[in-house]
C-alpha cells in the first residue's frame, strides 16, 4: 500500500497538505519512511552555544547557588568586621562602607544582564523542547492511528473469513440434511 503525505494529511490530520506546518510535514515524512523522529535536543543545543553563552550560563549557575550566597555573606561579614572593628581608624572603607556599596553596585550591574541572557537562552531552549515534544507526540498519535487502522483491517478480514466459514458450514449442514432427508424418505418408502 503506497502512502503519500497528501493521503496521510487528509486521513489522520483531517487537513489538506498545503495547510500543514513544516513540523507536521516532517512528521508525516518520517511516518512514511518509518524512521524515528525523537532526537537528543540537549546535544544539538549545546553544539550551537558560543563561548559567551557558556560563560554566561556558568555565571548564572554560580550566581544562583547556595555557594555564592553563603560565600557572599561571608565576604560581607568579613568586610564589615574588618573595617568597623579590627582596623579601627586605619580602615580603608569606614562605616557606611561607601566602597563596599560601589563594589556591590558594580557586581549587580554586571550580574543582572548576564543572568537575563542566560534566562533568555533557557526560554528559547524551552520553546525548542516544547516544539520537539509536540513533534514526538504527533508522531506517536499518528502511529497509534495507523495501528488502529491495521487492527481494524485485520478484524474485518477475520470477520469476512468467519462469514465464509459459516457459509461453508451452513452449506455442508444443508447437504447433510438433504442426504438424511433423502435417506429417511428412501427408508420410509422401502417399508
Amino acid at each position: 500500500m503506497h502512502k503519500s503525505i497528501e493521503d496521510l494529511a487528509k486521513r489522520w490530520l483531517k487537513r489538506r497538505p498545503d495547510g500543514l506546518s513544516l513540523l507536521e510535514h516532517r512528521v508525516l515524512e518520517s511516518t512514511i519512511e518509518r524512521r524515528p523522529i525523537a532526537q537528543d535536543i540537549n546535544k544539538a543545543y549545546a553544539s550551537k552555544q558560543t563561548f559567551g553563552d557558556r560563560v554566561a550560563d556558568a555565571i548564572a549557575r554560580f550566581g544562583g547557588s547556595w555557594s555564592f550566597i553563603l560565600g557572599f555573606i561571608a565576604l560581607l561579614f568579613a568586610w564589615t568586621i574588618g573595617n568597623a572593628w579590627l582596623l579601627g581608624r586605619e580602615s580603608f572603607d569606614p562605616y557606611p562602607f561607601i566602597f563596599l556599596n560601589l563594589v556591590l553596585s558594580m557586581i549587580a550591574a554586571l550580574q543582572a544582564p548576564v543572568i537575563m541572557m542566560s534566562q533568555n537562552r533557557q526560554a528559547e531552549r524551552d520553546r525548542i523542547d516544547a516544539a520537539h515534544d509536540y513533534e514526538v507526540n504527533l508522531k506517536a498519535e499518528i502511529e497509534i492511528m495507523a495501528l488502529h487502522e491495521k487492527l481494524d483491517e485485520l478484524r474485518h478480514q477475520q470477520i469476512i473469513a468467519l462469514r465464509e466459514d459459516v457459509s461453508r458450514i451452513a452449506g455442508q449442514l444443508q447437504r447433510l440434511e438433504d442426504r438424511i432427508a433423502a435417506a429417511g424418505g428412501a427408508g420410509a418408502s422401502a417399508k
